[in-house]
């Protein structure tokens, strides 16, 4: 077999790998959203009661946090958020490490510290008092930062082998497509040139890194509303319609092309220009991540201590 189909066939492999990925990783936050709406549709009218009714409410002995379906959610809610520490400890267990895709299992982790926070909220019926508050607001935090982690590492460019992009690589890249896309702004004009618009080296030198942090992420959500205002000035408020509002590809094939190379170009463009950044604030973010996982840890062991020891009845 030649150099050339090894590649390809093992880019194809990896494709397939990604699709396969993306299937499972839909079908978690299907089961996720799924798990969340039955617990509130069943314990909507209990929920929504004030504290001094719900003592009244049939459903109290078992949604309270001592009760059967309480204690359960609770319980369930501890392992999902343990099992989100499989993450941080497979790159410290070297037969961990090996199994699966590192960027796989952050998207686990995302689903994991996303729904775990919610669902001991439903264990906690929304009371938020004492040590078990701490733990949960301490939780809340960590999936907060979490997001903000998950963003900050689809920031870094990454080659097939998922290592990081040499610097050169990336520029290279990035010349690449910048030849192409003279060719459709010969054609879309300064309406394709707004879709990677993006401040100086300089100004991005001297943003304070949280600043820069927002900037990246101001970039990213106005693109969508950019490439709609161009489908509807290229393509014509009929098809920007059909398009949904311009957010879905028109049948417009030379446009849907200049789109998407303009879009390429301008990610890596940013990435590129706020890869410092990005490295700076991925140090920060983990002087604020870590002691909060650690700290929810701590408290959450130390709220089923004292439940079991002292056996409360909430």
């Amino acid at each position: 077999m030649s150099a050339e189909a090894s590649v390809r066939s093992a880019i194809l492999a990896r494709e397939d790998a990604d699709r396969s990925h993306r299937m499972r990783l839909l079908l978690a936050w299907l089961a996720s959203l799924a798990l969340v709406l039955v617990i509130a549709g069943y314990g909507l009218n209990y929920y929504t009661l004030s504290s001094e009714n719900r003592p009244f409410s049939p459903k109290h002995d078992l949604l309270k946090p001592s009760g059967p379906i309480g204690i359960k959610l609770g319980m369930l809610g501890v392992l999902l958020f343990f099992l989100i520490y499989l993450y941080p400890l497979r790159k410290k267990w070297g037969w961990l490490g090996r199994q699966g895709n590192s960027r796989h299992w952050l998207d686990f982790h995302v689903v994991l510290g996303t729904t775990a926070p919610i669902i001991i909220a439903f264990h906690a019926s929304f009371k938020f008092g004492n040590i078990a508050g701490m733990a949960f607001w301490s939780m809340l935090c960590v999936t907060i930062s979490g997001f903000v982690g998950r963003y900050l590492y689809a920031q870094v460019p990454r080659n097939l082998n998922a290592a990081e992009l040499s610097m050169k690589e990336m520029r290279d890249t990035e010349e690449s497509l910048r030849q192409e896309l003279a060719t459709q702004k010969l054609a879309f004009g300064s309406r394709m040139e707004a879709l990677y618009d993006l401040p100086t080296p300089e100004d991005v030198e001297h943003m304070p890194m949280l600043v820069a942090l927002l900037y990246m992420i101001l970039i990213d959500l106005r693109r969508p509303f950019q490439i709609s205002l161009l489908r509807l000035q290229a393509a014509g408020f009929g098809a920007w319609l059909v398009s949904l509002f311009g957010m879905r590809r028109t049948s417009d094939l030379k446009l849907e092309r200049g789109i998407n190379i303009a879009r390429r170009q301008s990610a890596l463009s940013k990435r590129i220009l706020f890869l410092q950044r990005t490295q700076q604030v991925f140090n920060l973010w983990h002087v604020v991540h870590r002691p909060f996982s650690y700290a929810f840890a701590i408290l959450a062991i130390l709220h089923i201590s004292l439940v079991l020891y002292m056996g409360y009845r909430i």
